[in-house]
């Protein structure tokens, strides 16, 4: 497992004030979403990551189809180009994963007209830093 596939969902969950537990799924529901999504279809998002890139807040909220889930899959995606572009590796710590995604939720709101990605950006650089500190 990538070490950014366990926090990224973290984040987001701090993003976007969800319950980390719910995110976590055990090996009894990982056999049940495999089967259910087997018969039902994963929606398929139209963006690009570079359209993401590009996007501030709001258009990545309509980019999403103005649902949560759909904001997550484009956070999410930044948040891997973002560790990827600076070769950084995203702590596996949960503590901090809720703190950066409720940062990121923060700025977001404070200023819905600027790019996420520079908000997801600082929010990885910042994860780890604290984790080489550590």
């Amino acid at each position: 497992m990538k070490p950014t596939t366990l926090l990224i969902p973290v984040i987001i969950a701090g993003a976007l004030n969800w319950s980390p537990p719910i995110l976590f799924a055990t090996p009894t529901q990982d056999s049940a979403q495999a089967s259910s999504s087997a018969s039902t279809p994963a929606p398929v998002h139209t963006w690009t990551t570079e359209q993401a890139v590009t996007s501030t807040v709001r258009e990545a909220w309509a980019l999403g189809g103005r649902t949560p889930e759909g904001f997550f899959e484009i956070v999410k995606t930044l948040t891997e180009f973002s560790a990827q572009k600076r070769g950084l590796a995203i702590p596996e710590n949960e503590q901090s994963g809720v703190r950066a995604g409720k940062w990121i939720r923060n700025q977001a709101k404070k200023d819905p007209d600027q790019l996420l990605y520079v908000i997801v950006d600082r929010a990885v650089q910042f994860s780890a830093a604290k984790t080489a500190g550590k």
